[in-house]
């Protein structure tokens, strides 16, 4: 590649790998500097035409002169540029020993077909299953005077005897029943009054029917258990008075539990419903339990940004306990479509957006490209790529961050550095085109407010203040007559949204007298017009959109000229000729329905 950048890889490598013996191979003169051996004679030079030089400098690849000299940005010496290289900032080139001393390794992609299926590994733990969870309650109320159930984790099945209990209630009742018998044949609904009264405090009717053959009144009742389950909770003790309702245990039956698992938000886009699951518990050696996802939460934890998946196993045995650590694999059934994936470790960072390197193929120059691309989910060592590559792109697998840290220092695209990009190229993929039904009345409207804004811009060239306030007046005078009225529907509210911001910036230059601020208005005034001209079309002449990457720090800024040559607005005398024309418009012109603003490039880049 160019000397310098050579440099510049060196360093990075020489950080990076501690090899102190890369300065002095990247040190030496590359070939352009050698003198090549002319065979031609006299009079075959004068048949063969002068090929015209270029040269450039290594750490600001946007200089271009067509001379030897120092580059006006750092004063380092330009450089020839040589064959075949590129000068598309989202490309490095690198020279083949750089290449093999960063030992730089690339893979051709391609579409893929997913025959084994995702594997999630995944861990969780044993809960009880909620829907099985009951209260055993007293159904009348008395005083505890014996308990069958003591403890904790003890197993109840239904209908076993957990409590005897003396009532007062019952008590009378009873007697209610008896002497309701002596009356039955006067009041027979008397009678049944009585016993169903003793049925609603789940007194069963073979009990009801030994008090009335027997005719004797019981002093205590046994309570059964209603439900099958363990004791989670005792909350009764014998002696205790309790209320009719009151609890007296917590029952969870067991014989079916929940197992929760972690999931990652990485993961969610490949877990459903219905996927299988194997896991294992540390606690039960060489066995394997198979269960199925339920339920997934829809809420997310904020402090371990995890998910919980629920699954449900039969454990009839009660081997699963709860709060019991398990290890699972939840395996994605294969789509079996084609797919394009790139290797993990091409990728520098993750996230919706991502970058990689591509090597650029028919070069004689090692050169890589810089490509953000969209990822889908994660496929063992591979992403699945939804844009930005293509099947049999040659991307750097190992390197990567090599290439990116020259690139940065290099001023050119980078991981760090994503709006050299950005900056130099078109945005008018992102804008309407109104241009077919704009009226020519509305146009030439436009044009005499572009017309007016060339003046206003020729007085930041000349760095004359008061100009540009008197200019800018003249500006404000012409938007007022533009007939918006001409204009319908969807064009009618992107020109009042274009207007509020031109008479905004034109009208905060007026105010100011200081020439850097009146530059920062003109730019946010620029980018509007520019943006109205490319949406709505200009009836005559030819405008370019020219563009200086120095501006603002190094974040660029466009302006309008009727002239190819430089003369910038934001620099004046400091550097009038930096800048590039970067688009141009006449009465033909149209926003393109497609394109890649990555791909723009900054030639021509004069200072």
């Amino acid at each position: 590649m160019k000397f310098n950048i050579n440099i510049i890889i060196t360093a990075v490598i020489a950080i990076a790998i501690g090899l102190g013996a890369g300065y002095f191979i990247f040190n030496n003169k590359t070939n352009t500097d050698t003198p090549v051996e002319n065979h031609q004679n006299e009079g075959d030079a004068k048949l063969t035409p002068a090929k015209e030089e270029i040269w450039t400098c290594s750490m600001h690849p946007q200089i271009r002169q067509n001379e030897p000299g120092d580059c006006p940005i750092c004063g380092m010496d330009l450089i020839l540029l040589e064959e075949n290289s590129s000068s598309d900032p989202l490309i490095l080139e690198m020279t083949n020993e750089a290449v093999k001393l960063a030992n730089i390794q690339t893979t051709i992609i391609g579409d893929e077909v997913e025959h084994s299926g995702k594997i999630i590994p995944l861990s969780g733990k044993v809960q009880m299953d909620e829907r099985l969870a009951s209260s055993q309650v007293a159904h009348v109320p008395g005083r505890i005077e014996k308990l069958y159930v003591t403890f904790t984790g003890e197993k109840v099945i239904k209908g076993q005897k957990i409590a005897t209990i003396y009532s007062p209630d019952l008590i009378t009742a009873q007697k209610e029943l008896l002497e309701a018998l002596k009356l039955v044949d006067l009041n027979p609904g008397l009678v049944e009054a009585a016993r169903n009264k003793l049925r609603y405090w789940k007194i069963g009717d073979a009990a009801i029917k030994a008090i009335e053959k027997n005719g004797t009144i019981q002093e205590t009742f046994t309570v059964t258990a209603d439900e099958v389950g363990t004791v989670t909770k005792r909350r009764v003790a014998v002696g205790d008075y309790i209320k009719q309702g009151e609890p007296l245990f917590d029952l969870m039956n067991l014989q079916k539990v929940w197992v929760l698992f972690d999931a990652y938000e990485e993961d969610l886009p490949s877990i459903k419903v219905g996927n299988a699951i194997e896991f294992t518990a540390p606690s039960i050696p060489n066995k394997t339990f198979k269960t199925s996802v339920t339920f997934i939460d829809p809420i997310i934890n904020p402090t371990t940004r995890v998910t919980y998946i629920r699954t449900e196993i039969n454990n009839r045995g009660g081997v699963l306990k709860p709060e019991m650590f398990v290890q699972g694999t939840l395996q994605k059934k294969p789509s079996h479509k084609a797919q394009l994936t790139v290797p993990k470790s091409a990728v520098l960072w993750t996230g919706t957006r991502s970058v990689v390197y591509v090597k650029v193929p028919d070069m004689t120059i090692p050169s890589f490209k810089f490509k953000e691309i969209e990822l889908g989910e994660s496929l063992g060592n591979s992403y699945q790529v939804f844009s930005g590559l293509e099947s049999g792109e040659e991307v750097v697998t190992y390197g990567s961050f090599t290439i990116d840290a020259a690139a940065q220092l290099n001023n050119q695209a980078s991981m760090m550095n994503r709006d050299v990009m950005v900056k130099g190229s078109d945005h008018t993929i992102h804008l309407p085109d109104h241009t077919e039904s704009t009226p020519m009345e509305f146009k030439q409207q436009l044009v005499m407010v572009s017309d007016a804004y060339l003046l206003l811009k020729d007085a930041l060239v000349a760095s004359n203040s008061e100009l540009a306030t008197t200019t800018a007046q003249q500006v404000m005078e012409d938007l007022s007559k533009v007939d918006m009225s001409l204009v319908k529907d969807d064009a009618h509210l992107y020109w009042m949204e274009q207007l509020e911001a031109l008479q905004s910036h034109s009208k905060n230059i007026t105010e100011l007298s200081d020439i850097e601020e009146q530059r920062k208005q003109f730019d946010f005034f620029s980018q509007a017009l520019i943006k109205s001209i490319k949406v709505f079309g200009i009836s005559e002449d030819t405008l370019y959109v020219q563009h200086c990457p120095m501006v603002n720090n190094n974040e660029g800024a466009d302006w309008i000229s009727k002239d190819k040559s430089i003369q910038n607005p934001y620099f004046g005398d400091k550097m009038l000729t930096c800048g590039v024309v970067k688009a141009t418009i006449d009465k033909d012109f149209k926003n393109p329905a497609m394109q890649q603003t990555t791909n723009a490039r900054l030639q021509g880049h004069n200072h």
